[in-house]
This record gives structure tokens, sequence and C-alpha cells, in this order.
């Protein structure tokens, strides 16, 4: 987290526009507004603000930028575990299967090797319009860095972002850090870090919204702050990162959002060893997919204490110590250990900065 509060200017920015826009286009004009899909349009343009120091346009157009939310919709309805297999005449090639945890069905569809073997040849049958994004700015960056390079200056020529130094890396280690992999890292940190912080902002204001206590003592504690001077009283209403770590309420707000609506639906999947590994008390054999669900796992009783059903922020401050670290050691809205989401203190810094921000801007309703 240390190393990417250095985006912290780019987020602000966002910030600032997602704010002044949701005055202009909906306080103003009493327009109602989709309140999850207004929040996806500002993850994703955070997200290709850091990835690519370039915005994608949904917070500025107030709209779905090519279709890329509709489209990755359908597409965590292909992925999602179980389901029954019927096409989507309005999408060929799709069905409304979810297929994504049953390898031998996606070899039918989207990992189809003649589908595979055509998009090498350049014939698109699916256009991923992420991809697509990813690819136009890499293009432009790599021109870029060409015209600098002739003009004698720095490759990333003041910039800071997550393509620079995907590129930089591909300089000292062209082996491994192929212009596929590039690329796979652009459209990855486009799906890692818009869609689930955008389902966890929702989940946040939700149940603020459902616990009208719970929302009338995390403004009490905004209030107090900017009172006695812990958050500066900006013309925005914007919270800086540090501002929002002072705000022991609202981190458990937030937190307690994350035990009852884990962004991630599916099992987290390891593969085990070769030679097979104990898990639970029962040895499973090498190479057998295993995961859990973080939706199972934020419900247990002996971690988290009683009404585990119910939204109650006071469980994060009222725990012991030693409660406390187990229920943190419980937490897997972002997975765990070596395989922890990429984009996990991304979406902290977002969330973090947003929500007090927000509160502070407008009457939530």
């Amino acid at each position: 987290m240390s190393a990417l509060v250095q985006y912290e200017p780019s987020v602000n920015e966002i910030v600032e526009l997602f704010l002044g826009q949701t005055d202009r286009l909906y306080a103003q004009t009493h327009k109602d507004c989709d309140f999850a899909e207004w929040l996806q349009y500002f993850a994703f343009d955070v997200i290709g603000q850091i990835t690519y120091s370039k915005r994608h346009g949904f917070v500025d157009n107030d709209e779905d930028v090519d279709g890329i939310v509709g489209y990755l919709g359908k597409l965590f309805s292909y992925v999602a575990p179980v389901g029954l297999i019927l096409p989507v005449p309005s999408e060929p090639g799709l069905t409304n299967a979810q297929v994504g945890q049953m390898p031998w069905l996606d070899l039918l569809f989207l990992k189809n090797p003649l589908v595979l073997l055509l998009d090498t040849l350049g014939v698109k049958l699916f256009a991923f319009p992420i991809t697509i994004f990813a690819k136009t700015r890499m293009s432009e960056r790599l021109a870029e860095i060409e015209s600098n390079n002739a003009k004698g200056l720095h490759s990333r020529a003041g910039r800071a972002d997550l393509l620079s130094m995907f590129l930089e890396a591909k300089a000292e280690r062209p082996d491994f850090m192929t212009d596929q992999r590039v690329l796979t890292m652009a459209v990855s940190m486009t799906f890692a870090g818009s869609e689930t912080t955008a389902i966890s902002l929702a989940a946040v204001f939700y149940f603020l919204l459902r616990n009208p206590r719970c929302y009338e003592k995390v403004m009490q504690e905004l209030n107090e702050a900017v009172a006695q001077g812990r958050i500066e009283d900006r013309p925005t209403g914007t919270v800086s990162w540090a501002e929002s770590q002072s705000l022991p309420y609202l981190d458990a707000c937030i937190k307690e959002a994350f035990r009852m609506h884990p962004a991630a639906g599916l099992p987290l999947e390891r593969i085990t060893p070769p030679q097979g590994i104990e898990i639970d008390g029962r040895f499973i054999p090498g190479g057998v997919i295993v995961g859990c669900s973080a939706w199972v796992i934020h419900k247990r009783e002996d971690v988290f204490g009683k009404d585990v059903d119910s939204y109650i922020p006071e469980r994060w401050l009222e725990a012991s110590k030693e409660q406390l670290k187990e229920m943190h050691g419980n937490m897997f809205q972002f997975g765990a250990g070596a395989r922890t989401c990429i984009g996990k203190n991304i979406s902290l810094l977002e969330i973090y900065k947003l929500v007090p921000a927000f509160l502070r801007r407008f009457e939530v309703g």
C-alpha cells in the first residue's frame, strides 16, 4: 500500500470528477441513478487512469463505453459454477451456461481450439472490449516510447502508471515479460481492479442504507473528524487515504460489508501439490483442484460470533485482540496468501477514499 499511495492523485482526479458528475447529472436534476452501475463507471475509470494514464470515459459520458460493463455481465454469467446450457440468440457462440467451473464445457465454447486458431489468424469471433482498449493504449505507449527514444528522453518521460512499469519489466527481462504478457497484465488489472471494487462499494452503501443507525454513526464520526481538524474541510469533500485511516467506525462498516457480501462468489481455486496434502483432516491426492468460498468462511460463528447473518460493524470494534486477529485471518474477499488479489490495495485505496467523500458531499437515500 505504501507504494500504491503514489497513485492517490490519480484516484483523487476521478473521485472529484465522479462527485461533480453525480451532482450535475443526478443531485441537481433529481434524476434516478442506477447507483451500482454508476459505481462500476467510477471503478473502471480509476483503473484506466492508474494503468494507462487515460480513463475510459464512463463517468465523463455517463455511459457504458464500448459495452464493457454489459459484456462483463454476460461473461460472469458464463463463468459461474452451474447452470443449464442454452444458446444466447443475441450473442452467437455464447450460452447462458455457467461453464467456467466445468472446463470440458468451456472447451466447446470460448476455449474451443478452432476458435482460438481462428483468433490467431485474425478472425475474431469474439470481441473483447477491454482487450481492444488495452491493445490501443499499448500501441499508443509504444509509439510514444519510440518517439521519446529518438529524442534522447527516458522512455517513461514522467509517466508512472502500471503500463509503464510493465513495459520497463519487459525491457529488463524480454525473455519472460513478452508483449503478450504485458497485454495480459494490463487486461488483468482492468478485470481485477474494477468489477470487484464496484461490487464492494455497492455493498458498503447498501448496508449503510439498510441500517440507518450505522449510517448516522458514520456521519457523526465524519463530522467530528472535520470539526477536530483530522479531516481537511476541502470544497470538494474529498478525503485523503491517511485521513480515512483515522475513522475507526467507517473502517468497521467497510469490513463488515466485505464480510457480508464478498465480491468473489466463486471458490478461489488452488491445485494440490504432486505429493498430495492433508486439508482439514482429510488427505487429498496431488493435482486435484480444491477451493473454498468467502461466502462460507465469512459466516463462521466460531470466528465472527453470533448473528453472522446480520450487519453489525461493532463486532470489529468490540472483539478482543485475539479474536480480532482471527477475524482478520479469515477474511477471504481478496483471497489469501501468495495468491492474494493483485488489485487488493488499489481497491482499498478507492473504497476508503470514495465512501467518506461521497457521504460528506451527498445525503444518500
